[in-house]
């Protein structure tokens, strides 16, 4: 009798224990539902980024890190360099994204000859109004692509200073605010050196990443070929939908600046940036600029894979290409042919990844 009334007990306990998980995961699911419902909508963001995704790959086959990551700055609001051998489309590419935004685009091609006036423009004296009248410059414009802009000496390049970091151009006392979007996308070939000049790292501080282009694998080549051959070699950039306009870019750009990083997060991106600092590899480490670009450049990744929140893979995502052009390696190790490339992977396996 009194082992009846124990089993009856057990099972009066466990019917209660299952009431309690099951109200529990009730409880669980609601506050989950509650919790999902208040998270940002990112599914027109995403809808978008593969729209555009799309429209280049009419064009361009392969080369999706570039075409990513290139998106990622447009939400970051960043400026790009794209780096690689003459022939890997990089300045097609760029065009093709922006055909894909209803923008303003402008083209300047560097060459050595190039005046700070002709990008930004000159004030000239108007006959009729016995006054001088600013005439702007192709810098006026929402997307810059900038043609191998190693070619143009200093002087012309700090003419890009002020309009890359404070998007305002100062002529004459007076200042010029850029319209937004305000964009640069610049190219330039790592290998010739005819003619060529190095950029300053306060110029290369302020774009936020640098992209490097690697030639084709043999599929992608291949289809290349046969894709060229039934076009007729002709480009046809009017087959190209627009996608996005200024005030869908202005919001989406706003929603990434909304994505959620954790405090161990923000700990962890300065960590790596602080590592630059103090490594016996390097000479030159990065500046808060760079912790600042990571963090960015992390939220948009994040958003761009349907998350409103940050996690260390959107950040080592986008490191190697925030800190590449940064860092500058101490001479014994460029001597021995270390890359920067390789002191981010060694950094980034020191410092512990936040679980």
């Amino acid at each position: 009798m009194e082992d009846q009334n124990n089993l009856e007990n057990q099972n009066l306990d466990a019917t209660n224990n299952t009431n309690n998980e099951a109200e529990a995961n009730n409880i669980l699911e609601a506050n989950t539902s509650e919790q999902f419902s208040s998270r940002i909508d990112l599914e027109p963001l995403q809808k978008a980024v593969e729209s555009v995704k799309h429209e280049i790959g009419k064009v361009i086959v392969g080369q999706s890190n570039m075409v990513e990551l290139l998106i990622i700055s447009i939400l970051a609001n960043g400026h790009s360099l794209i780096e690689g051998v003459p022939g890997v489309a990089k300045t097609v590419t760029a065009k093709l994204l922006a055909k894909t935004l209803d923008v303003d685009f402008s083209r300047i091609q560097f060459t050595q000859d190039l005046m700070p006036s002709d990008i930004l423009g000159t004030s000239i004296f108007n006959v009729k109004s016995q006054d001088f009248e600013y005439k702007k410059g192709p810098i006026f414009s929402n997307i810059i692509l900038i043609d191998e802009i190693n070619r143009a000496p200093a002087k012309t390049q700090a003419a890009l200073f002020e309009v890359m970091a404070e998007r305002q151009v100062t002529i004459d006392g007076n200042r010029y605010i850029m319209e937004k979007p305000f964009l640069v996308f610049a190219t330039q070939n790592p290998i010739e050196q005819e003619g060529t000049y190095r950029l300053p790292e306060a110029q290369l501080d302020r774009f936020l990443f640098k992209i490097e282009v690697d030639y084709p694998s043999l599929e992608e080549e291949i289809e290349i070929l046969v894709g060229n051959h039934k076009s007729k070699d002709i480009i046809d950039f009017d087959n190209i939908t627009k996608v996005l306009n200024a005030e869908e870019i202005a919001k989406y750009q706003d929603i990434v600046k909304s994505i959620l990083i954790e405090d161990h997060l923000i700990k962890y991106i300065a960590s790596i940036v602080n590592n630059t600092r103090n490594n016996a590899n390097l000479y030159l480490g990065a500046s808060p600029r760079a912790s600042i670009s990571i963090m960015n450049a992390a939220k948009a990744n994040a958003a761009i894979n349907g998350r409103d929140f940050v996690t260390p893979d959107d950040i080592k995502r986008c490191t190697k290409a925030v800190l590449k052009h940064r860092l500058v390696l101490t001479p014994e190790r460029e001597m021995e042919g270390f890359t920067n490339a390789k002191v981010i992977d060694q950094i980034l396996e020191t410092i512990e990844i936040p679980r």
